[in-house]
């Protein structure tokens, strides 16, 4: 009985609260022809649909009720012919209704029950629902990548920054500084792949998976910070993405463009997953809707763009895209969207290239290492990069152990993900597989005389 009278409370003061004000003599009138109302309307109602709807708590039997003993009730109380205003959500009020009109209750649908108007409540919930957003929200219908994924079958070290590394035959050629093997060019992104290390004089010394002895500036382990992609058993209803993680949070507004200082007081954090429920452009800067009244600037977000059609050119259902703009890689199988993650795509000027490739080969693991500039000043070096997928000359989809975070451009033209992601896609592909590269906003050079072979 308590729950019943709460919820019947909380309606009709919803209700009621807005009335337009009034004389102290309307008042007084309003007040007696309410009472008496509501008292005859809400008696029969209750007693009618109490007992029966309390035991299916709040089934479709007590909404009919209490539907009907409101009506009576509440119809009584407004024949005054009294305006009643609500503004729900941040909407202009509608015209208010004749004398007898009835408000519908929360979750009735108004097409259905046509004796009731669809105002407050029950208004802002029809609006909601009109965006995807039912209560209480529900999250994006996907798995986590399994975490295990990310288990690298190798050890790392980094090497100093701006010095060559001689590499030894042994470790006795390193402590008495005999002529090395070879030497690995001095650059600011060096990275080796060790089996284990011994303690001389001079420091450690690392053995190379591949053979030769070097010293090091020191170990490292593969960053976790990004947790990764999301798996699907079927295609989402709407857009999704990450919060990049440009700054280590970001607030929501009531309503978009920058002018609106009205925050919500909602932190979302770096990497949280949110939904996109409405696009608006304000002053040429896009806005998105993550949550009821709840806005971001389009820019915090990397956006998937659910597209289920395949690019011209693509056939067999199977395909990798890779959105330049928003920075995320989306895997769709038999034309249904299966896996979407974060990604890092080539710097300027070591544009990633647009275009439809297709893989040509796989590697669990391979070296790679090169440069672009003449001065050579940003050679890199990266041993044991893993999972690896070429599609376009030297350009590939890898995984990127040196990478501490994801969603925005950085490498030399490669599509960098998290180890996981990177060994997911390539338990995923074959050889032969689409890759659809492209840019939405258009300024990603499409002039092949921009592009060498590409690198990591």
């Amino acid at each position: 009985m308590h729950r019943g009278l709460t919820i019947i409370s909380f309606f009709l003061l919803f209700s009621l609260i807005s009335i337009q004000p009034m004389s102290s003599a309307e008042a007084a009138g309003l007040q007696a022809e309410l009472s008496a109302g509501l008292q005859a309307g809400l008696s029969a109602g209750l007693q009618a649909g109490l007992s029966a709807g309390l035991q299916a708590e709040l089934s479709a039997g007590l909404q009919a009720e209490l539907s009907a003993g409101l009506q009576a009730g509440l119809s009584a109380g407004l024949q005054a012919g009294h305006q009643v205003e609500l503004s729900v959500g941040h909407q202009a009020a509608p015209q208010a209704p004749q004398s007898g009109a009835v408000l519908c209750l929360p979750g009735i649908d108004p097409i259905a029950t046509p004796d009731c108007l669809p105002w407050g409540p029950s208004s802002y919930l029809e609006r909601m629902a009109g965006l995807g957003i039912t209560f209480p929200l529900r999250s994006v219908a996907a798995n986590s990548r399994d975490p295990l994924l990310g288990d690298v079958p190798y050890h790392y070290a980094v090497l100093e920054e701006r010095q060559s590394t001689p590499v030894y035959a042994s470790v006795d050629d390193a402590i008495v500084n005999n002529p090395p093997l070879t030497v690995i060019d001095a650059g600011r992104l060096r990275y080796i792949s060790y089996v284990k290390y011994v303690q001389i004089e001079k420091g450690k010394l690392f053995e190379l998976r591949n053979g030769g002895w070097v010293q090091v500036a020191s170990r490292v382990s593969v960053p976790r910070s990004f947790k990764g992609g999301l798996v699907f058993q079927h295609t989402p209803e709407r857009s999704f993405g990450w919060i990049v993680p440009l700054n280590d949070s970001v607030e929501t507004r009531r309503s978009p463009g920058f002018k609106n200082k009205e925050f919500t007081g909602h932190k979302l954090l770096k990497y949280d997953v949110v939904q996109i429920y409405a696009v608006k452009q304000v002053e040429d800067t896009e806005w998105l809707m993550v949550g009821p009244d709840e806005w971001i600037e389009g820019t915090a977000v990397g956006r998937v763009i659910i597209n289920t059609t395949p690019p011209k050119g693509v056939t067999g259902g199977r395909w990798i895209e890779v959105n330049l703009y928003e920075q995320t890689l989306s895997v769709y199988d038999q034309n249904s969207l299966v896996f979407a993650t974060l990604i890092a795509s080539g710097l300027p000027p070591f544009w990633t290239r647009p275009g439809v490739f297709q893989v040509y080969k796989r590697l669990e693991s391979t070296l790679m290492s090169g440069t672009f500039e003449a001065d050579r000043s940003d050679f890199y070096y990266l041993e044991d990069v893993p999972w690896t997928l070429y599609y376009d000359e030297a350009r590939a989809l890898h995984g990127a152990y040196w990478r501490t975070a994801f969603g925005f451009p950085q490498s030399h033209g490669c599509v960098n993900l998290s180890p996981g992601d990177a060994h997911w896609l390539y338990d995923w592909a074959r050889v032969g597989d689409w890759v659809y590269v492209w840019d939405p906003s258009g300024k990603t050079p499409t002039d092949p005389s921009y592009y060498q072979q590409g690198g990591a």
